[in-house]
């Protein structure tokens, strides 16, 4: 059977273990585990860079680069609510009832699937230009538990992008590093290092240090600190 699949891979190099075949709404997919011998490499980091993770941009980097979180949930609730509403107006048990439904899980389908692809897009591309990828270590459960951060870091899939930062990395012999959770990164100066420690407004996206004068993107200061905290803590991988 010819593979179709977002990695457009032709042939499966590596020992197949077992295959789930599973299906949603009107399509079948294949999940194949296999096994392969990976050659390590030890690489001496050339390209660092430090990541911020948000719900307005979904990924900052040291570099001042920003990844616009699409926020694809919205788009598709409308769409939704729509037909939840339309199903609600359908005699349960119709064929029109069901078609509803249908509708109902390809709109789910879809979201699931832009938002899969929109992150392993981002990822691969920060795993292929670095060697060394240093990340926040961040509690998405607490930030989950509030309701009004909720459903934004949810659809953001914070905890989604680490994890396949991290795996990518170790494909490619890359370093992948998280710092302490606790670091203060968005509080710091990455100009003079000083420490204001009132700037905890989330909402302010700009601020000019009291120190140096300089005039600081909140997310981008964030994740240059975010590289030299890790740079320290992994200063022996360059010996």
């Amino acid at each position: 059977m010819k593979i179709r699949g977002y990695r457009k891979t032709k042939e499966i190099k590596g020992r197949i273990i077992n295959a789930t075949i599973s299906k949603e709404t009107n399509k079948y997919y294949v999940s194949v585990l296999y096994e392969q011998e990976i050659k390590e490499k030890n690489i001496i980091p050339k390209t660092i860079v430090g990541i911020d993770l948000g719900v307005k941009d979904l990924v900052i980097t040291s570099f001042g680069e920003k990844y616009e979180n699409k926020k694809y949930i919205t788009k598709y609730e409308n769409k939704i609510k729509n037909l939840q509403k339309w199903l609600s107006k359908k005699e349960k048990g119709s064929k029109n009832y069901y078609k509803v439904k249908t509708k109902i899980k390809e709109t789910y389908k879809k979201l699931k699937n832009a938002r899969k692809y929109m992150i392993h897009k981002i990822t691969k591309e920060i795993v292929n230009e670095n060697d060394l990828i240093i990340t926040e270590n961040l509690q998405t459960k607490k930030l989950i538990e509030k309701k009004e951060m909720s459903k934004y870091i949810s659809d953001a899939s914070l905890s989604e992008i680490i994890r396949q930062l991290e795996y990518k990395s170790k494909w490619q012999n890359k370093h992948f590093y998280q710092i302490d959770t606790y670091y203060p990164s968005s509080q710091i100066c990455s100009h003079c290092n000083n420490k204001n420690k009132e700037l905890k407004d989330l909402n302010k996206r700009k601020w000019t240090c009291r120190n140096c004068q300089n005039e600081n993107d909140r997310d981008i200061n964030a994740a240059i600190n975010i590289m030299w905290e890790g740079l320290i803590n992994n200063i022996k991988l360059f010996a």
